[in-house]
């Protein structure tokens, strides 16, 4: 009688420590504290700290890995947003006879390559050129605060963290420091060469910048993980649409059009520069041999306008808006 109670109390033991309660929440991990050798002792159930995540278990694990490649083409991605609109501004603002826009391309180029070596330094490990980074699993890895759990549906634990270390908050230092090198580099510069613009035309460039920089701010707050999967798309539709654009607006009909002036062939590589990052970005280069004859139809969408621009006639089309017709 005594053998059978005592095996179905240590049935019972046995049985309460299965049912403990697990770690609540989609995000909540338990934080090592002390380890020494075999042995590991881990705290509460809660936020894992920075550079941290959850694994299968709910322990909070150290982010160790490399950055896959698409991570890399995203980063790119994020970096070249304010680039791309530093030059659309100092273009739009310099004028056609302004000898200063060279110059200041040249300038929001090295700010914003500065602002990435910067950035990359006072990462994770510091002071290389190389970050550790956790693996990017799903969508909801952007957007810990929405999982917090309540286990009474009254009290919430908070267990939001950045799963997706450091691509979410490394875009935010680097713009930082985009911002304050622009705020340092450029009105000397704009000051000193732009003498061909009236000093109201001078900084508006640079004011531009002080309001697209919190745009591109709260875009990547709230925005970040659907821009992580949407990105290659958006860089395929935004180039094809901006080339078609540009070549209409300067009524290139033709080959000879195209080659009369420099600055158009660079506007043409760069957007197929754009055509080619998207297309590796989608490709993701898995298999090597397969994705890289997908880089053979960059210029598809330049030919397919010149093959076509004489059906469609745009300096007609252009002067006639112009007429008001």
């Amino acid at each position: 009688m005594k053998r059978e109670i005592t095996q179905s109390l240590g049935a019972w033991v046995l049985f309460t420590v299965d049912i403990q309660p697990a770690c609540l929440g989609l995000y909540c991990g338990k934080t090592l504290l002390f380890k020494n050798g075999s042995t590991e002792i881990y705290g509460e159930c809660g936020v894992c700290p920075r550079g941290q995540r959850t694994n299968a278990q709910k322990y909070c694990q150290p982010c160790t890995e490399s950055p896959e490649l698409y991570d890399w083409l995203y980063l790119g991605f994020m970096a070249m947003l304010p680039l791309v609109l530093h030059w659309f501004f100092i273009e739009w603002y310099s004028g056609k006879k302004s000898s200063s826009a060279l110059f200041q391309h040249i300038t929001a180029l090295f700010e914003c390559s500065m602002a990435a070596i910067i950035t990359l330094l006072v990462s994770d490990p510091v002071g290389v050129l190389y970050i550790r980074s956790c693996r990017v699993l799903m969508l909801s890895d952007w957007y810990t605060m929405l999982y917090n759990p309540s286990p009474d549906y009254v009290t919430t634990v908070h267990c939001t963290h950045e799963a997706v270390y450091p691509l979410y908050t490394i875009v935010f230092i680097y713009y930082a420091f985009c911002l304050v090198l622009m705020m340092l580099l450029r009105p000397l510069l704009v000051k000193k060469i732009a003498c061909g613009l009236g000093k109201s035309d001078r900084f508006k460039s640079i004011y531009a910048a002080l309001y697209f920089f919190p745009i591109l701010t709260v875009l990547q707050a709230v925005g970040g993980g659907l821009l992580y999967y949407a990105f290659p798309y958006i860089i395929l539709v935004l180039s094809l649409v901006t080339l078609a654009v540009y070549m209409s607006a300067s009524e290139i009909e033709n080959c000879y059009d195209l080659l009369v002036r420099k600055k158009r062939l660079i506007v043409l590589f760069s957007h197929w520069l754009l055509h080619a990052y998207g297309i590796i970005s989608i490709s993701r280069v898995d298999k090597l041999e397969q994705d890289l004859p997908l880089l053979a139809l960059v210029p598809t969408p330049a030919l397919f306008y010149l093959f076509t621009a004489k059906f469609t006639e745009p300096s007609r089309i252009l002067s006639e808006g112009a007429n008001g017709h």
